[in-house]
């Protein structure tokens, strides 16, 4: 009886000791999934805040490279206009003058392609150096993409402790968050990308104006070129018959005129033409 007695009191010691153990091992076992349960969603909002830099970035590296192409264009195209302003300073300064006042007139035009050429230098200076600026920006997007990229990768790569127990499609998804991302680097917020978008809209607008002011400043300079070329070509006969045909004479009633008087009512004839 008494053997019985001991050998059922140490049974009951023995299911309690692993009664406790086992309850020991569960609450363990929820305190380490509730762990890593924790971990698991800082991970995935890790994993989401880079994704969300790293598209910014992208945006913001293309925003860049566009508004650097605009730059560089608008600087090439002021260059190109300084280059055929400076051709037509020439072809004033070579043109032939006959009198006094076109003379005033070539000078004034050619002083005022200087200014336009002059402007036109400053510009296209100005507008180079903006799209070097650009560059270099450009340059240090790109490489804040790389080192984003290097980011994500590490949270991803991070060794975190596996329980024994399987967590909810923790592999599989983070694996999926970081194929679907878009890689790239970002030292902008949202405002800031916005903002650079408006400024490209801007100088896109503005290009294309002093684009068409440009060519139109440059046709009227030409123009004028023209005209005062064809001036200077006219001979003597040439004005007075001009003159003839705004009082509503004709070149044979002028003729018939002239031979119809004397020599010297004939001179006194050409001379009031």
């Amino acid at each position: 009886m008494k053997t019985h007695a001991r050998e059922e009191k140490v049974r009951r010691q023995q299911d309690r000791a692993r009664l406790a153990k086992e309850k020991q091992l569960k609450e363990e076992a929820i305190r380490e999934k509730e762990d890593m349960e924790r971990k698991y969603l800082l991970l995935q909002d890790d994993v989401r805040k880079a994704q969300e830099e790293l598209k910014r970035s992208q945006e913001t590296t293309e925003l860049l490279a566009e508004k650097a192409d605009l730059a560089e264009a608008e600087a090439n195209l002021l260059n190109q206009k300084t280059c055929e302003t400076e051709a037509e300073i020439q072809r004033f300064k070579m043109s032939a003058v006959k009198t006094e006042e076109e003379r005033m007139l070539m000078e004034y035009r050619a002083r005022e392609a200087e200014m336009i050429a002059t402007k036109l230098l400053e510009d296209s200076e100005r507008r180079a150096k903006e799209a070097e600026q650009l560059k270099v920006d450009l340059l240090q997007s790109r490489m804040a993409e790389k080192m984003a990229k290097e980011r994500l990768m590490e949270i991803t790569r991070s060794n975190v402790y596996q329980p024994s127990y399987q967590l909810p499609e923790l592999t599989s998804d983070i694996t999926t968050d970081l194929t679907d991302a878009e890689l790239g680097g970002d030292l902008f917020g949202v405002g800031d990308m916005d903002q650079l978008s408006l400024e490209i809209e801007k100088e896109r607008v503005e290009y294309m104006e002093k684009s068409k002011h440009l060519q139109d400043q440059l046709r009227e300079l030409k123009t004028e070129i023209e005209v005062l070329k064809v001036e200077e070509n006219e001979t003597d006969y040439d004005r007075l018959h001009e003159d003839g045909i705004q009082r509503g004479d004709s070149k044979y009633s002028t003729l018939r005129q002239a031979k119809a008087n004397t020599t010297s009512s004939r001179v006194a004839f050409f001379e009031q033409l």
